[in-house]
C-alpha cells in the first residue's frame, strides 16, 4: 500500500471528524430556540435535528463542488494541503466549542484551505503576494466572502420582517392562543431548519473528501473530472453530520437560546423560519454560508423587532469579533500544520 493512499484515508477520517464536529458545534443552529421557549425537550430536539440534517444533505452537491473544486485546482494540490486545512479548521471549531461561542465551521474550513493551499505555494516557489491574490479572487472564495457578508444581513432582515408580519397578524388573538399556536408551529420550523443546515454544511465534508480524491488521482497520474461527488461520500458525510448533531453542542445552545434574546414561541419560529429560508437559497445558488451566521443574525433581526435594547448586543459583540478572526485563524493554523507536515513528511 502507498503512502499517497494512506494520506488519502487519513484525510477522509480527518474530513468526516470535522464533519461530525461540525454536527456537534452547529446543533444549537437548529434547537437552540426550539430548547430555550420548552417546546421541546433537549434530547428529543436534538434527535430532531439530527434526523433532519441528515435527509437534507441528500438535497444536492452544488455546495461541495464550489468547495472541491472552485477554490484551488485539485491537481495544483496535495493531501498534506487538504490535511492541513481540516487540522486548521477542527481546531477553530473545538476552540468555540469550548468557550461556547458561536462561530462558522464553514469559514474554518475555508480560512484553512486558503491557508494550507497559500503555504504551499509558497514553499514550491510562488511569491506570497501572487499565491494570495490568486486563492482570493478564485470563483469559489469570491463567492464564500459575499456570502459570508449577505447571509447574515438576509438572516437579520428576514427575522425582522417576519416578526413584525406575524406581530401584525396575531395583534387580535390572546397571548395563551398565539403562544399554542406558535408551540406547534416551531415543531415545524425547527424541523425546517434542520433540514436547511443539513443541506449547506454537510457538503462541505463531501467537497472536501472529493477534493482529496481528485489531487490522488492527479498524483497518480489519471484524468481528473467535473469534481463529481460519489455517493458513498453524501451518505457517510450525511451520517457523520448526524451522529454529531444527536450528540449536541450544549454550550453553545445556552448562548443562542437564552444570552441574546428572551425568546417565546413566536419569535423561535421567526428566526427559524427566515434563518432556513435564506440558507436553502444559498444552497440553491452553491454558496457555502454559516449556518450559525445566519440563525444568530436572524435571532437578532426578531429581537430588535420589539425593540433595539431587546437584544444583547454585548453578546453580539463578543460573537462578531469571533465571526470575524474565523478565517484568518484558521487560515494561519493550516499554514503553520502545512510547514510542519511538509518538513517530518518531505
Amino acid at each position: 500500500m502507498d503512502n499517497a493512499f494512506i494520506i488519502l484515508v487519513v484525510v477522509i477520517a480527518l474530513a468526516l471528524a470535522f464533519d461530525y464536529i461540525n454536527g456537534v458545534h452547529d446543533t444549537a443552529n437548529a434547537v437552540a430556540t426550539v430548547v430555550s421557549t420548552n417546546v421541546l425537550p433537549g434530547r428529543t430536539a436534538v434527535l430532531l435535528a439530527a434526523g433532519c440534517n441528515f435527509v437534507g444533505a441528500f438535497v444536492g452537491v452544488g455546495v461541495a463542488k464550489t468547495i472541491g473544486g472552485d477554490i484551488a485546482d485539485p491537481r495544483s494540490i496535495t493531501q498534506l494541503v487538504v490535511a492541513s486545512a481540516l487540522l486548521g479548521a477542527i481546531f477553530w471549531n473545538l476552540l468555540t466549542w469550548y468557550y461556547g461561542i458561536p462561530s462558522s465551521s464553514s469559514h474554518a474550513l475555508i480560512g484553512g484551505l486558503v491557508g494550507a493551499v497559500w503555504c504551499h505555494r509558497v514553499v514550491h516557489g510562488a511569491g506570497s503576494g501572487t499565491a494570495i491574490w490568486e486563492l482570493i479572487t478564485s470563483k469559489g472564495v469570491l463567492l464564500t466572502l459575499k456570502a459570508l457578508v449577505l447571509s447574515p444581513l438576509c438572516g437579520l432582515l428576514g427575522g425582522f420582517v417576519l416578526m413584525v408580519t406575524l406581530i401584525w397578524l396575531v395583534r387580535r388573538l390572546r397571548p395563551t392562543t398565539v403562544n399554542r399556536g406558535f408551540r406547534a408551529l416551531q415543531l415545524g420550523s425547527a424541523g425546517f431548519m434542520a433540514f436547511a443546515h443539513g443541506s449547506n454544511d454537510a457538503q462541505k465534508a463531501m467537497g472536501i473528501i472529493t477534493l482529496a480524491l481528485a489531487s490522488y488521482a492527479a498524483s497518480q497520474g489519471n484524468a481528473v473530472g467535473d469534481m463529481n461527488v460519489p455517493l458513498w461520500v453524501v451518505i457517510s458525510c450525511a451520517t457523520a453530520m448526524a451522529l454529531g448533531t444527536a450528540t449536541g453542542g450544549w454550550r453553545i445552545m445556552k448562548t443562542m437560546g437564552h444570552r441574546i434574546i428572551k425568546l417565546r414561541p413566536i419569535n423561535g419560529f421567526a428566526a427559524e423560519t427566515a434563518a432556513a429560508v435564506v440558507i436553502l437559497l444559498a444552497t440553491w445558488l452553491k454558496a457555502p454560508v454559516s449556518t450559525t451566521h445566519v440563525i444568530s443574525s436572524s435571532i437578532m433581526g426578531v429581537g430588535a423587532s420589539k425593540r433595539v435594547s431587546a437584544v444583547r448586543w454585548g453578546v453580539a459583540q463578543s460573537m462578531l469579533v469571533a465571526w470575524v478572526l474565523t478565517i484568518p485563524i484558521s487560515a494561519a493554523v493550516s499554514a503553520l500544520t502545512y510547514l510542519v507536515l511538509h518538513f517530518i513528511l518531505g
